[in-house]
């Protein structure tokens, strides 16, 4: 069953460096679409901006022309959501409340990262909204 979700920078560099894994099966998911994953200008920046760290080129076995390329097919499967409220979700890291306001804009059923801990202690609730590791959404 096809699910709206929001794949954090972290699955998605998780996905780049390892050809294998759980990130990488969720990325291919969404590539055949599977799954729809949603997409805010807040999170295009930080895809960018992370994708292109040098700690993160030199850890991925693809070339830069090959890690633009899988970004573009990645991009063109993405719902674009515009965020015009800013709901303040309050996550310890405050860095991280533009992924909750990008899920709530664009309806998505789950929110899939690596950093579970980060973004599970808002001080207002979504029930409607999971927040999971890869590993637990593949497994549903």
């Amino acid at each position: 069953m096809s699910k709206t979700i929001v794949v954090d920078t972290s699955v998605l560099i998780s996905a780049l460096i390892s050809s294998k894994g759980l990130s990488r099966k969720l990325l291919r998911l969404c590539l055949e679409s599977v799954h729809k994953p949603l997409i805010s200008n807040a999170l295009f920046n930080e895809y960018e901006a992370v994708s292109r760290r040098a700690s993160i080129l030199d850890a991925c076995p693809l070339s830069t022309a090959e890690i633009r390329t899988l970004l573009e097919a990645f991009y063109s499967t993405c719902q674009w959501v515009p965020v015009y409220y800013l709901w303040r979700p309050n996550v310890p890291d405050e860095g991280d409340n533009f992924l909750i306001e990008l899920a709530l804009a664009g309806n998505a059923s789950h929110i899939i990262t690596n950093n579970i801990k980060d973004l599970s202690k808002t001080e207002l609730n979504f029930p409607c909204l999971q927040i999971v590791t890869p590993a637990t959404f593949l497994e549903k």
